[in-house]
């Protein structure tokens, strides 16, 4: 039996871990960076700060943001708008649900703390729709939709054709006139940032953008709804085209220099905004094209779910290598993965990037 060589680890170039001492702590970056020397998931949200901060002062490096979740309704939407004021994100691709449960904070109205003692059929007849712990009301929807509804009325798309980056684009400019509150439609549009929903119809806004749709059909034709049965309902399309928002996107990807992606949750928002890298690709291959395929060189992730599920929420940044989605990091691509409730640890990250930016001077 050969005999063990015992190695110190530092002459192997190992890592040395260091104890967390909060003594030494004194503000949200030091704790995080602090982190970055222990384990666990301590350690994947301090690798997360320092590729955040590497992403952000790379000033040719455009980066996305993916929001999946609960996260408005969580009250994490001010998050959001800071990213995208202080310029830390220049694209936001999310859930029409998310966007939907944010507008009702910018036109001034209210989340609740969820009653356990109340069962779910009496929150129905009053009009609460639960979301784990949190109610929305569904007052608060109807005034969603009323906004909706007058900007589709004012407003005339590029071709009478809506895609989901026109529709926000729209909604943050009436937000921005209106001023009654902070929002994410506001600040993007603002701040010139796209905001794109893929699964539109997936959402709350989608349904008020259909059912104007049918009204105005239905108001065209000089009929009543009275009467109507399902199959004569359910006819009107909205003047809505998804792929719009695809061709947007992909020129705007072309554009870059280098990308990153900082992405909470999983879902729709995070395959759709990655997938471009492979659109690309197929795009050369079908139509003899030589555009230069983009890969993310950056990336950041915050969710809880685990990789052996086998939803799209627990793909790996690895997994993505091999679609071509990303730069493996044998050519410097650089990622972080925090398997934990964003509502958690995302404000602590983001107070701590803050900090850094902050303290090397940058607004």
């Amino acid at each position: 039996m050969n005999k063990r060589s015992l190695h110190d680890g530092r002459s192997d170039g190992l890592q040395p871990l260091e104890s967390l001492d909060l003594r030494r702590v004194e503000s949200f970056s030091q704790l995080v960076r602090a982190m970055a020397k222990t384990a666990f998931s301590g350690r994947q949200l301090g690798e997360a700060l320092e590729i955040l901060v590497e992403m952000v002062r790379d000033e040719d490096c455009r980066v996305v943001l993916t929001v999946s979740g609960a996260m408005t309704v969580a009250k994490q939407g001010q998050l959001v708008c800071d990213l995208i004021e202080r310029r830390v994100v220049h694209a936001v691709v999310a859930t029409g649900a998310l966007i939907a449960h944010g507008l009702t904070e910018s036109i001034g109205l209210t989340h609740y703390r969820h009653d356990p003692s109340l069962r779910d059929e009496a929150l129905f007849q009053r009009g609460y729709n639960r979301i784990y712990d949190t109610l929305e009301m569904e007052a608060n929807l109807n005034g969603v939709e009323q906004l909706v509804r007058s900007v589709l009325a004012a407003e005339t798309p590029d071709g009478d054709v809506w895609s989901s980056s026109r529709l926000c684009r729209a909604l943050g400019r009436r937000l921005s006139e209106s001023a009654e509150g902070p929002g994410i439609l506001r600040s993007a549009y603002e701040a010139n940032v796209p905001v794109f929903i893929p699964a539109f119809t997936d959402s709350e806004m989608g349904l008020d953008v259909s059912t104007w749709a049918m009204a105005e059909a239905l108001r065209r034709e000089g009929r009543s709804a009275e009467d109507l049965t399902p199959e004569e309902v359910f006819q009107a399309a909205a003047p809505f085209n998804p792929f719009l928002d695809l061709q947007q996107y992909a020129r705007w990807i072309g554009q870059a220099k280098r990308l990153g992606i900082l992405t909470i949750g999983g879902g729709v928002p995070r395959n759709w905004a990655q997938q471009v890298g492979p659109y690309f690709d197929i795009t050369n291959a079908r139509l003899g094209t030589r555009l230069p395929a983009p890969r993310f060189l950056r990336g950041v992730r915050i969710c809880p779910e685990p990789v052996h599920w086998g939803g799209l929420s627990g793909c790996t940044y690895s997994e993505g290598v091999s679609w071509g989605k990303f730069t493996p990091p044998a050519e410097g691509g650089r990622y972080a993965e925090v398997y934990a409730d964003a509502t958690v640890v995302w404000p602590l990250l983001t107070k701590a990037l803050f900090e850094e930016l902050d303290k090397a001077g940058r607004a």
